[in-house]
Parts: C-alpha cells; structure tokens; sequence
C-alpha cells in the first residue's frame, strides 16, 4: 500500500470517527485504521505526524492508528508509539483525547507509559478513567511496580461500577500483586452493590489462597444462578467443604472439572502423582538434561519445564499433556522429549 492510500484510509476514519463523536454513531472509523495500521512503519509516521493536528478529532483517530499499530505488528513499532503518545499527553486536554491515549498505550505493552497512565486516571471523566483501568495491567511488569498497584487499589473504589470492575479484573485477575493492600482492595470488593465486581473480587482474592474467600464462594455456589467466577474461585480455594455444592453443576461446563478435582483431595493427589511420574520418566530417558514440575501460587496447573544438552527448551502444562498422551505419563514423556527435539 503507497503512503496516499495510508492517508486516505485514515482520513476516512477521521470523518466516521467525527460523527461517533458529534453525533454518537456506532461506526467509529477502527476497522479502517486496522487496514492502515497493517502497514506498520508506514501508519507510525503518519500517525505521529498527526499527534501535532489542532483539531481533536485527528489527534484522536492518530492514538487509536498507533494503537492499532501496535496491536498488529507487536514489539516492531511498540516502543516509537509509546514514546509519541507519551509525549503527546504531557500537553493535552482533551478528554476525547486522553481516551484515546489510554487505549493506544496499553495495546503497546510499555512499562514507560505507567507515570502517563496514572495521571490519567484522576480524569473527571469516566470513560477516561475506564480505559487506563483496562489498559494499566498490560503496562505493568511481573510482579507490578508500586505504583501499579496503587493506582488498580484507587480504581477499585471508583463511583463507576465499569471502572471497579475492570480495576478489580485488573488487580485480581492479570496481576500477581499481592500484599494486605491487595487483599483489602479485593476483599472490599466482594461487597460491592454490583455482581459483576463482586465476582472478581471473590475469584482475585481466591486466586491468592486468600481463606477469606471461603464463606462467600460456599454462598454463592449454594444460589440459584451462580457466575462462572465462582466456579473458578473454588478452584483455586481448593476446599472440600465445597465438593458438595460443586457436584451439583455439570462436569463439562467450563472450570468445574478443574473445581471438583482440586476440591476432591484423592483426585488432587492422583493429578500431582501423574506429574511426579511424568518428571520421572522424562528423566529416565535423558538423564543428562534439566527437568522440572512446577506450579505457580496464583495458578491451578502444572508445568512441565525442559532445557536439554543443546539449550533447547520447552515447557507443557502437565494436565494438557496427560490428557493428550490418554493419562500416561511414559507416553507423556515420549510426546514431550519429541516435541523438543528437532525433525
């Protein structure tokens, strides 16, 4: 694509997004930019050249190129869109704008753009402040900086139930945070007026082995609809005083296998056993190369990690490979040493 057509394709999304603007139509102009943004290098600089437009608008349709940008080609033009939207919101005023920032920035994935993110989020305006709720967790580092935490704590407590919950999801879910100041933040929000952040907030602080979460999920499991939060929730809270409760749910519906085998300590058990014999069988077979089971504390499975003689590594969730190799962990270990090694 030549750079005319670039241009034309944003200018037509320009004037779509206006009338999204203006007069609230549906169609904002996105699927235009994608088709500008798949020529990468190309859509950077002429998004960036029209970071500097006066009319808002532009600027506008300019973060969201950026965004989309940086959506399609990943870390190729990442960093050059998070140094221009960070640059650009040092001086803008516009809420339309900052929208816009907010969401550009977190399709880059820039721990850079955090401090931008965190002013951002004491706009006056609640859109604003939904979109940094949705984009800080894709900026924030494993574990999150300080002031990640802090600002996702602040959000959870916004007037806006869209904001508590996309913070709470944030804090609870795609973080690891951890610490009282996490788990208050959570625990606060299993008692929110809105379901939907009252379910991240008991599936967050369940995710940590929090035993607060404890009673909450056992009541909520007894109700007569039950969201699928809670489910994942009891999962991870592993407790056979909800064995009970959880047998009354289908067993192919989406996390309450995964609920009712860590809920069940026998069932538990034979999951870790296959695992310790699948590491031992790896090991039988190349006793020369390094292998390990691992589990995360904010994750229900098991990994399989595998570095052989020549650097080469890979690693497996145990449950999917046992279920691929029939609940055979020699086979298990065949299927993985050939996935390693080379054609």
């Amino acid at each position: 694509m030549e750079a005319h057509e670039v241009a034309d394709l944003f200018d037509r999304a320009v004037r779509r997004l206006r009338r999204t603007v203006e007069n609230g139509d549906s169609d904002d102009g996105s699927e235009l930019l994608r088709q500008a943004a798949g020529e990468g290098a190309l859509a950077v600089r002429l998004a960036v050249d029209r970071l500097v437009d006066p009319d808002r608008v532009v600027r506008a349709a300019a973060c969201d190129l950026l965004g989309s940008a940086s959506a399609v080609h990943g870390n190729d033009l990442r960093a050059d869109a998070a140094t221009a939207l960070i640059s650009l919101a040092a001086t803008e005023v516009d809420p339309e704008v900052h929208w816009s920032i907010a969401s550009a920035l977190g399709a880059t994935c820039d721990p850079r753009a955090l401090p931008t993110l965190v002013t951002l989020a004491d706009s006056p305006d609640s859109d604003v402040r939904f979109q940094v709720a949705v984009a800080v967790p894709a900026v924030l580092d494993d574990p999150p900086v300080e002031a990640g935490e802090a600002v996702l704590i602040d959000l959870c407590t916004d007037p806006d139930a869209r904001v508590r919950e996309w913070a709470t999801f944030g804090l609870g879910w795609v973080s690891t945070a951890d610490g009282n100041a996490v788990r208050q933040a959570l625990w606060d929000r299993t008692r929110d007026v809105d379901p939907e952040v009252r379910a991240e907030g008991a599936r967050g602080l369940a995710r940590r082995r929090d035993a607060r979460a404890l009673p909450l999920v056992r009541e909520l499991l007894a109700q007569h609809e039950v969201h699928p939060f809670t489910i994942w929730a009891a999962a991870y809270l592993g407790d056979p005083s909800l064995l009970p409760l959880l047998k009354g749910f289908d067993p192919d519906a989406d996390h309450v296998a995964d609920a009712l085998r860590e809920c069940d300590p026998p069932r538990r058990d034979r999951r870790n056993d296959l695992a310790w014999q699948l590491l031992l069988a790896v090991h039988r077979r190349q006793p020369d190369w390094a292998v390990s089971v691992a589990g995360e504390r904010c994750d229900l499975d098991l990994q399989l990690d595998i570095t052989d003689g020549a650097d080469r590594s890979g690693y497996w969730c145990v449950d999917g490979l046992l279920r691929r190799a029939g609940d055979d962990p020699e086979r298990a270990a065949e299927e993985a040493i050939a996935d390693l090694s080379p054609t």
